[in-house]
């Protein structure tokens, strides 16, 4: 086990009741008020009018960003700061899914900087250390933004998407009514189903020591809960239990608890990311076209036996196994999941994504050195990886 610090201040409101505490929680910020939001999903479903009354009936001033896309973008990122600083913004309340938190994250870090620009953060590389208080209201179930202290933000102009973290961007509140999913399309709640198994998986003890097994068994709850309830949730929208589980799984798998101790590049993410960023696609569809090729690739004598227990504690494959053949097993259980129980395309160039950019991918992928994990992945192999993809 490896030396950690875990510190979440983020502070939640969970269940059917819980927006009853909106305004009493913005109003500890400020006065005025950045409502941030995607399309019009809030406004169809009535969330819109229920988030904006509860700010009004707090004495609130209300500014507002729409139309943040699904791999928000920084120029996005800078027209919300450049409204908190002509309008003199306290608080900044992200109503969405991961894409409209992360946005919201990169304006509350670039409305504290002189030029306002998000993008100079993202290529500092440095924590964040101060921003505008940030409070979310969670509509997704997926990259558990809601509470973690990460933003991804793309620049398509170059091609690129790149996390920015620390602490300053932890939400101070985060308010999870799995209610406000129900409206989500099928395809929605599977992708954001496996963003959630993988955030868990890109941190799972695959190789080493695998002594911490506390953690290790809270890993593979969490992904047993994805693998039970997303096929619930998608075909029954409005089934509030299987909403919750997913909700509260996106919370915990990335919210530090569950890589307490791990030492990992989170491979698939970084390989993912790319994809986002060359072809503008799903995130949770490129990360379930990425992960089985990854494991079938990085599968070995000493991975092996961690890869079969995941087939076993999470998709309830026999014991009793030999090593490889379990592996394998397990593999295929997974590409069952993706591709059959969330029915996703299982392949890139279903998604019309060609070897074009594979190589140019691979090198930013790796930053330049490599990818660590359970085993270390140097832009060669990460083109390898996407080939298997195609």
């Amino acid at each position: 086990m490896n030396d950690f610090i875990f510190h979440n201040p983020d502070k939640i409101y969970f269940g059917r009741n819980a927006l009853e505490n909106l305004g009493a929680e913005l109003k500890q910020f400020g006065k005025n008020v950045l409502l941030v939001y995607g399309g019009g999903s809030i406004k169809k479903s009535g969330l819109y009018d229920t988030v904006v009354k509860a700010v009004k009936e707090s004495g609130l001033k209300l500014f507002e960003l729409s139309g943040v896309e699904p791999n928000p973008r920084h120029t996005t990122a800078n027209e919300g700061a450049k409204i908190c600083k002509k309008n003199k913004i306290n608080v900044v309340l992200a109503v969405g899914g991961g894409s409209t938190i992360d946005c919201a994250k990169g304006i509350a870090a670039a409305a504290l900087t002189k030029s306002g620009d998000v993008w100079e953060i993202v290529k500092s590389g440095s924590p964040v250390k101060e921003a505008l208080p940030l409070i979310a209201v969670l509509t997704n179930a997926a990259t558990g933004s809601e509470m973690d202290e990460w933003a991804v933000i793309s620049n398509m102009q170059t091609n690129e998407k790149i996390g920015i973290g620390g602490e300053g961007i932890i939400p101070k509140v985060a308010f999870e009514n799995p209610e406000y999913s129900y409206t989500l399309p099928a395809y929605q709640t599977a992708c954001g189903a496996f963003d959630i198994f993988n955030h868990v998986l890109d941190n799972y003890y695959l190789a080493g020591d695998a002594t911490f097994d506390l953690i290790l068994e809270f890993q593979e709850a969490v992904m047993r809960a994805v693998v039970k309830w997303a096929p619930v949730a998608m075909k029954e929208p409005e089934n509030y239990e299987a909403r919750a589980n997913l909700m509260w799984a996106s919370s915990m798998a990335l919210n530090h608890i569950l890589d307490a101790g791990t030492l990992h590049g989170c491979a698939c993410h970084a390989m993912e990311h790319e994809l986002s960023a060359y072809y503008d696609i799903t995130h949770g569809h490129g990360l379930a076209i990425v992960t089985p090729r990854w494991l079938t690739y990085i599968l070995d004598e000493t991975t092996a036996p961690q890869i079969y227990r995941l087939g076993v504690k999470v998709f309830g494959l026999k014991e009793g196994m030999e090593a490889f053949e379990g592996a394998r097993a397990a593999i295929k259980a997974l590409e069952t999941f993706c591709f059959e129980t969330l029915g996703l395309k299982k392949n890139l160039s279903d998604l019309g994504i060609d070897e074009t950019h594979f190589k140019a991918m691979a090198e930013h992928a790796c930053k330049g050195s490599c990818i660590t994990g359970p085993k270390t992945l140097t832009p060669e192999d990460v083109e390898k990886i996407y080939k298997m993809c195609l």
